[in-house]
């Protein structure tokens, strides 16, 4: 396959990305600011650039997945990636950023003759292995047409809109995910403070109207009590401080989201940013630590 791909950002979730993209054939340069997080794809294949704008000088796709807006913002200006990509090339940045940064994203490059998406994605590093990220694409339709064949690699596209609709939808997703983490760990909490079995519990909701990938997944972290992220703290309160922006931004009052805001800022305050987002169970069993059994 001759399409030259660029991944900036070999993390927790680019790493695993870009091996599903080596898997599909895709001749892939990588790049990271710890250059060390590139050296098992190095060794499957990829090439790796010694800068940013070196590494996508000839590609024709450039992905970011980086750890949020100033960061993608860094690499295309001071990072020098704006000015070294070549016209015909397609910027996809994978990151969660605000929808305002991904419009400012696009309009930068669009004056150099260069098309974005931005193209943030759901499901996790299980998701990102397994290629089955759930991908929401904003910017024009032929771009995104354009970018198909390298999103199959890696899960199932949707354009949901114009440049920044992608970052917004991200916003509804984490959104989503947030508050149902904390209502799955309230209901356990809950379950086991009143002398029920949460792991009984969970098994018998499964299949009705509270079944969700959250209770699932997340559901089962909490029980076993494994917070080793697939998605940090951070990020979670990151995205949702996001949407409470994005919300303020054009008149909407959503108290849910703020209230889950809070929570996970305390969270991370108190010590867990390191940590799975499911394990907002810890910080609601610290508020509640003088009733639990």
């Amino acid at each position: 396959m001759s399409t030259r791909i660029a991944l900036l950002g070999t993390g927790l979730m680019g790493a695993p990305m870009g091996q599903r993209l080596l898997a599909a054939g895709f001749p892939l340069t990588v790049w990271n600011r710890s250059p060390e997080k590139t050296a098992e794809l190095v060794q499957q294949g990829a090439r790796l650039g010694a800068s940013a704008s070196a590494a996508v000088r000839d590609a024709d796709f450039v992905i970011t997945m980086l750890a949020n807006g100033p960061a993608v913002t860094e690499v295309l200006s001071l990072g020098g990636v704006a000015d070294a990509m070549a016209p015909k090339a397609l910027f996809i940045d994978m990151s969660s950023v605000p929808p305002d940064t991904a419009r400012r994203h696009a309009a930068l490059l669009a004056a150099r003759g260069v098309a974005a998406l931005d193209a943030p994605v759901s499901g996790g590093v299980v998701g990102a292995a397994a290629g089955t990220l759930a991908i929401m694409a904003g910017g024009e339709l032929d771009a995104f047409v354009q970018a198909l064949s390298v999103f199959k690699a890696l899960g199932r596209a949707t354009r949901v809109g114009p440049a920044g609709a992608g970052a917004l939808a991200k916003l509804a997703n984490q959104m989503i995910v947030g508050l149902t983490i904390g209502a799955v760990a309230e209901a356990l909490l809950l379950a086991e403070a009143g002398g029920a079995n949460p792991a009984a519990v969970r098994e018998a909701i499964r299949g009705g109207f509270a079944e969700s990938r959250v209770l699932e997944m997340h559901g089962a972290r909490m029980l076993m009590r494994d917070f080793s992220p697939g998605a940090h703290a951070t990020t979670q309160l990151k995205d949702l401080a996001s949407a409470l922006q994005a919300a303020a931004e054009v008149g909407l009052d959503l108290p849910l989201t703020r209230e889950a805001h809070d929570l996970y800022q305390t969270f991370v305050r108190e010590g867990g940013a390191d940590l799975d987002h499911s394990a907002l169970l810890l910080a609601l069993e610290r508020r509640n630590a003088h009733n639990r059994r």
